[in-house]
């Protein structure tokens, strides 16, 4: 390997490194941040087999970190005429990938918050329908019910500001930067 060719091997390995922080600090394991960036630095899409020995995690492993990237739709299988094993792309637009990335976390969090106003909503009805209800615990209950309506409120928004970035609307008020030289 020449020099110019280990220099340029090390600026990839810069780049995937990077694309690995970047994505932890989006709150992705540092396992799917190095595989997005090993995918993305190649350039074409790779095999687990491929993957496993760039890593140097087992297949197994690399299985489940592929399947952890599609579910955060930042990854996808693909066909190759030819090739009878199964290929894996990651998103090449890095606005995309933030926006993936984004939209799938905050998309679990409102689906655990809608069981959390479930499970508190049963509780407090229950509450609510004891004869036994002092006028001190019924102001709590009310009050309770004041907290879970603005909590609700809340989280509506955060699923509103969701929709917002999936949607691509952000885009027109953020617009992407113009760059001659994208060739995503």
């Amino acid at each position: 390997m020449s020099n110019q060719d280990e220099m340029i091997t090390d600026v990839e390995t810069q780049f995937i490194e990077k694309i690995t922080d970047n994505m932890n600090g989006f709150g992705a394991p540092t396992s799917v941040g190095r595989v997005l960036g090993i995918i993305y630095m190649n350039r074409e899409p790779m095999t687990l087999d491929e993957l496993a020995a760039e890593t140097g995690m087992s297949k197994t492993r690399m299985s489940q970190v592929v399947r952890e990237m599609i579910d955060m739709n930042i990854a996808e299988r693909v066909f190759k005429k030819g090739i009878r094993k199964d290929l894996y792309q990651v998103e090449t637009d890095y606005y995309e990938t933030f926006i993936s990335l984004f939209t799938s976390t905050w998309r679990k969090a409102i689906n655990r918050n809608r069981q959390f106003e479930k499970r508190l909503t049963k509780s407090i009805d229950q509450l609510m329908n004891n004869d036994e209800l002092t006028d001190e615990n019924e102001q709590k209950i009310n009050e309770l019910l004041a907290e879970l309506h603005q909590w609700k409120e809340y989280y509506d928004w955060i699923r509103r500001v969701n929709d917002f970035f999936e949607s691509g609307e952000i885009f027109k008020h953020v617009p992407k930067q113009a760059d001659d030289h994208n060739t995503k």
